[in-house]
């Protein structure tokens, strides 16, 4: 399922450009066009929810699959040595994009 009017899923699509690093038939990984580390990738679902599964479905699934793909998807993209990985959930937690993303977070010692 995508949502015509979310960016996440018309990037998903090709409809509009990004630097992709990564790509399967469940999810994206590209730059962020925003970086706020050396390494800042987004990885993206490709189908459309809007935050982390709250109840066992397939989607949590879909989270399970991504978390497993992170970690080389990270070290081939000059995490080496560790990453940040950050999932903002809701307006307070400054998530912008209502489309379930993860920010890695990398290739340098990143403050706390």
């Amino acid at each position: 399922m995508t949502d015509k009017n979310c960016i996440f899923c018309r990037i998903a699509a090709g409809e509009i450009p990004s630097a992709k690093v990564y790509e399967d038939d469940k999810m994206l990984v590209f730059k962020d066009i925003e970086p706020k580390a050396k390494v800042h990738l987004l990885a993206i679902a490709k189908a459309h929810f809007p935050s982390l599964p709250e109840e066992g479905d397939e989607n949590a699934l879909t989270v399970a699959y991504m978390l497993t793909k992170i970690p080389a998807i990270a070290r081939a993209n000059g995490c080496e040595s560790g990453y940040r990985l950050v999932v903002n959930q809701g307006v307070d937690a400054g998530q912008t994009v209502f489309h379930l993303h993860f920010h890695i977070l990398g290739g340098e010692t990143l403050p706390w």
